[in-house]
């Protein structure tokens, strides 16, 4: 498959230490040849070998642009799988920009957003859950994201599909055969043998699709809201964990009207939490405004942590808070503990079926608790990419539930006595969808679609 030479700036447009331009193509080589002038002059870049590093400068006519070191990757054995080259150069804005244009002069174009991965995708590479988990590793949020985007870029998801496939193809290729040869292949008790299959490959599918609230959660970050009576501590804590002063706290209740947002790293996993507005009557107008968006914060939230002054005594605002989480995942926070407490742990227990835990903000006690048992609410403590598959990616959670369909459906149509026939058409169609995920199902329109979420020289 030969395409034109491409070229774009893969870091960042910004000043920095070391800039990078690459160029792909069958013209990688004799391009780089015109514009470079190695410190041995006798050496031409095409006869050089494949993983070799090359000290010179580029030059524009007569004109010398920038020291650089130039490194070549033959293909098939490159991130496209074509001639790759690419330019070391010192990353100032206009001398990577001069050199990309002198590039281009010499015959190369200029790359569109992914073109690179896209190209590795489309000559056989790497697949598209692959490609797709090149940036994700690119938009990593925390450690676990960064983990499971490194596993399925080593193909974790692309393995599972395959073997998914591989078992649908069997029984696919077994009915064709069946029903083009009824001679010499029988199908006599063959219904009740796919049956079983049907249900452990949907049972598979099954599992898959539960990992992709998690998966949802480890690219995203967990919405976390901070819930209480004014002056229980919300502030405190939302500063605690996010280790500056970034919330307002006073002993005036009240001081919070409005919704705080910040992102912050707990043990690897990413909270997106709101502070928001204490819960309780008030005549304030602008108080009630704050109380309804902390409501309303609340009511998507993967979590709640509901603050309590344990100091003082539960009051209706408490009664309502606690009715208002009792089907939410939510932590009970006993702040205060540094002071003479009024509600216990056993206390609160009696009220709620969460977990109570006991913490001072203004100490900083309990906070690696509380750490603890948010990584044990979300992930029953540790998390493994080795052999786990976790679905992270909408467009893959689409096309497994369009397996499962398909598949329902074959069960469906053994259950009702229907011919072999219409178990080879939800079969076909489950292979289908499997095989979006990967990217051999798919239209062109959807390929590029993707790809120009990419950011240029990716």
């Amino acid at each position: 498959m030969n395409y034109d030479t491409i070229a774009a700036v893969a870091t960042a447009m910004s000043s920095s230490g070391i800039g990078i331009i690459r160029i792909s193509g069958d013209q990688a080589f004799s391009i780089i040849d015109r514009i470079f002038c190695p410190k041995n002059a006798e050496k031409k870049m095409e006869e050089q070998p494949t993983y070799t590093i090359h000290y010179g400068t580029i030059i524009d006519g007569t004109e010398m642009l920038d020291e650089v070191l130039v490194l070549l990757m033959r293909g098939p054995h490159s991130y496209t799988a074509e001639d790759t080259v690419e330019i070391d150069c010192h990353g100032g804005v206009l001398v990577m920009r001069r050199i990309l244009e002198v590039v281009i002069k010499n015959g190369a174009r200029l790359a569109e957003p992914g073109e690179f991965t896209k190209r590795a995708f489309l000559n056989g590479r790497i697949d598209l859950s692959q490609a797709e988990a090149v940036m994700d590793v690119i938009q990593s949020k925390n450690q676990l994201a960064l983990k499971s985007s490194v596993s399925q870029l080593k193909g974790s998801v692309k393995n599972k599909i395959e073997i998914l496939r591989k078992h649908i193809l069997y029984d696919l290729a077994f009915i064709e055969s069946a029903l083009d040869d009824p001679e010499h292949v029988s199908l006599e008790g063959y219904s009740e043998e796919l049956y079983e299959r049907i249900q452990k490959l949907i049972c598979e599918i099954k599992n898959l699709l539960q990992t992709s609230e998690n998966g949802r959660i480890l690219k995203e970050g967990i919405k976390t809201v901070i819930l209480g009576k004014p002056n229980a501590g919300k502030s405190s804590l939302l500063n605690v964990l996010l280790g500056e002063e970034r919330a307002i706290v006073t002993d005036i209740a009240g001081t919070t009207r409005d919704i705080l947002e910040e992102q912050i790293q707990l043990q690897g996993i990413s909270l997106n939490i709101s502070d928001t507005a204490g819960i309780r009557l008030t005549d304030d107008l602008i108080e009630q405004i704050g109380v309804t968006r902390a409501r309303e914060q609340a009511k998507d939230a993967d979590l709640i942590l509901y603050v309590v002054d344990s100091s003082c005594p539960l009051d209706e605002s408490d009664v309502e808070i606690i009715d208002f989480i009792k089907d939410k995942k939510s932590i009970v926070l006993l702040n205060k503990s540094d002071l003479k407490p009024v509600v216990s742990i056993e206390m609160m227990a009696e009220k709620t079926e969460h977990p109570v835990l006991s913490i001072s903000a203004k100490d900083e006690d309990g906070i690696e608790k509380l750490e603890s048992q948010i990584r044990e609410f979300f992930f029953q403590g540790e998390v493994s990419f080795n052999d786990e598959v976790v679905i992270t990616n909408l467009r893959h959670q689409t096309a497994l539930r369009e397996t499962e369909n398909s598949l329902s459906m074959v069960l469906l149509s053994i259950e009702n006595g229907m011919s072999e026939d219409f178990y080879s058409i939800d079969l076909t169609d489950a292979y289908t969808s499997l095989g979006k995920i990967i990217g051999e199902e798919m239209g062109e329109d959807l390929v590029n679609e993707i790809f120009s979420k990419f950011c240029v020289g990716k």
